[in-house]
């Protein structure tokens, strides 16, 4: 025969209000989450979801970076390919004044033009050649200074004050724009205005011996400038044509990361973000079933010992 367990007031109440209790804390989890609109609130919420989260938002910071690493690389990069591009269109012009020097009825007033213009432009390819971004010079490597090139004052010899100085760049300045992607953000002053194995400021020290040749009459001389000239100029354009590829790069990387940030958002919200129409009739759900608790739980538990002889 079993006997059946005893079932007290004190017991009853207690089992009443615990399971009240337990409503109570639903409900408030559910007006957490809709205030806040997310799932995850503290860790207890799901221990799984919260390792999650903290993941995909530890990626987050890393894309975040990397997009952040590529825009400072195309700072570096476009400074230097439109410096580039506008020297590369000042060698043009060079060339033709070289070219128009060779006309054997060039007076000494006329090659003397020619040559004050090719000065004024070799100024502003010095001036372009310590070309700066964020107060780095951008053809300077990894220099400490404010410019890659200095110019005697008196004499117009260039000489090339970045670091490292050519032919090692053992130490480039790079950006790291995605994982295990790291792009090179710069262009020394030697491979753009130098001569690989060389001196790294020839193109400069070229148009002064331009300019002295032209003013002196000698085309045999102005001929071999010319010659030097191109040669000077390919350089420039394949460093150009180099720094291009490398912006192209970082600009694709940069895309690249933004599409996996868009992602990884997307991942994220998944796991945080609650459905706000479903949190919202859970609520109701659990308002509704709170006060029918309520009221079966005033009907079964008598609140006092005259009640419960009645």
């Amino acid at each position: 025969m079993t006997i059946p367990s005893r079932v007290t007031e004190t017991s009853m109440t207690s089992k009443v209000l615990s399971d009240l209790q337990r409503s109570l804390q639903r409900g408030q989890k559910l007006q957490s989450q809709i205030s806040s609109g997310k799932l995850l609130n503290r860790p207890s919420d799901s221990p799984t979801g919260t390792v999650t989260a903290l993941q995909l938002r530890t990626e987050a910071r890393a894309t975040q970076q990397y997009a952040r690493n590529a825009d400072d690389g195309l700072g570096w990069l476009g400074t230097i390919q439109d410096t580039l591009g506008d020297a590369s269109t000042s060698m043009l012009r060079i060339r033709d004044l070289t070219v128009q020097a060779l006309n054997a009825t060039n007076d000494a007033t006329s090659r003397g033009a020619l040559a004050n213009e090719i000065d004024n432009i070799r100024d502003t390819l010095f001036g372009q050649a310590n070309s700066t971004f964020l107060g780095r010079p951008v053809f300077g490597g990894t220099t400490t200074g404010s410019t890659a090139f200095q110019m005697d004052p008196v004499t117009k010899q260039v000489t090339y004050v970045g670091q490292p100085q050519p032919p090692a760049n053992p130490d480039p300045v790079t950006r790291t724009v995605g994982p295990n992607a790291k792009v090179r953000v710069e262009t020394s002053g030697a491979e753009a205005f130098g001569k690989k194995g060389g001196d790294p400021a020839r193109l400069f020290n070229l148009l002064n011996t331009l300019s002295a040749d032209i003013r002196a009459g000698d085309d045999n001389a102005i001929n071999a400038d010319l010659a030097n000239l191109d040669d000077a100029h390919e350089t420039l354009k394949a460093a150009l044509s180099d720094v291009g590829a490398r912006y192209n790069r970082v600009e694709q990387m940069k895309q690249s990361a933004a599409d996996h940030m868009l992602s990884v958002s997307s991942q994220l919200s998944d796991v945080e973000d609650v459905d706000l129409p479903k949190a919202i009739m859970d609520l109701q759900i659990q308002q509704t079933s709170y006060q029918a608790a309520l009221a079966a739980a005033s009907k079964v538990i008598q609140p006092s010992l005259i009640d419960f002889l009645r």
